[in-house]
């Protein structure tokens, strides 16, 4: 009896093994399918965000994306979809200061290495009385920089005096001002002189404004606040509400750009306006250079 107790627990060892070899070997035999995780695509994204008196349009281009983001000019002033069909851009939006009186240029432009637009060359801007004891600070203000670090295109906002990163070089850069953060700089670039009650920008009063920023992962930041057509007399943004702005979209560096008549974003196609006219009829004035988000 014992003999075949012993016999019947070999024979079910046997039959397990055979089992479990049979089991692997088909888990073995059974192709494995690699699990795929897809990160969501590094491209660039148009929204818009209602404020208390006014509509800001926001373009964020990701840090490291196929996209670029470069100055351009024209020689005789263009609206925002003309700059957008010549060089095939995403989106366009309005950037440096200019005269339109003799349309010439009040900001430095650098593109591809080489200074194309020089605010010492606008006569008008040089021999006004007005502005002499401000010359100083007008040619030192801020700019927006593509630089090249090695092999890697990186982006800064500084002064036009400012040296660059160690080891880069100077691709582009378009100046306007004044910086919005991380601090505002209104009378350090000569646009707020509270002595004498100067305030070229009319920094308090809300208007239709333009700025560009920087986050710190390297993404950019485009924004143009609108004024409501409803409210012309009254509404737009702050020099420094648009600063709060700037850091709630994640900019740690920011800068104002040409605003009031010339604020105008376009992308993919759809042109936003800043400024309105008394009846809410937006104002579409062309201007003298741009910020162009092109793929690479």
């Amino acid at each position: 009896m014992d003999l075949n107790v012993r016999k019947i627990k070999l024979l079910g060892l046997i039959l397990i093994s055979l089992a479990m070899a049979l089991w692997f070997n088909l888990r073995s035999s059974t192709p494995s399918i690699p699990t795929v995780v897809s990160s969501p695509p590094k491209t660039i994204r148009y929204f818009d965000r209602t404020l208390p008196q006014s509509i800001a349009h926001i373009v964020l281009i990701p840090a490291n994306s196929k996209f670029l983001v470069t100055p351009a000019l024209s020689q005789k002033v263009a609206t925002v979809e003309e700059f957008a069909q010549k060089y095939q851009a995403v989106a366009v939006l309005n950037a440096g200061f200019f005269d339109p009186a003799n349309q010439k240029t009040t900001s430095y432009v650098v593109r591809q290495g080489k200074l194309i637009a020089d605010p010492k060359e606008n006569e008008r801007l040089v021999n006004n009385p007005n502005l002499k004891s401000y010359l100083g600070q007008i040619f030192n203000r801020t700019e927006f920089r593509r630089h090249l670090c090695g092999q890697t295109i990186s982006y800064s906002i500084a002064l036009h005096s400012q040296s660059l990163p160690g080891g880069c070089q100077l691709v582009d850069a378009i100046g306007a001002g004044p910086r919005l953060l991380p601090e505002l700089t209104l009378a350090k670039e000569g646009f707020v002189d509270n002595n004498n009650k100067r305030d070229a920008l009319g920094s308090n009063q809300p208007n239709a404004r333009t700025a560009v920023g920087i986050t710190r992962d390297g993404s950019i930041v485009l924004v143009m606040v609108a004024q409501k057509p409803s409210a012309a007399a009254n509404s737009g943004i702050s020099l420094p509400a648009l600063a709060d702005l700037m850091k709630t979209l994640g900019a740690d560096q920011a800068m104002n750009l040409d605003g009031g008549s010339s604020s105008s974003l376009y992308y993919k196609g759809k042109t936003f306006y800043g400024k309105v006219d008394l009846e809410g009829n937006s104002i579409k004035r062309p201007v003298k250079s741009v910020l162009l988000v092109q793929e690479n």
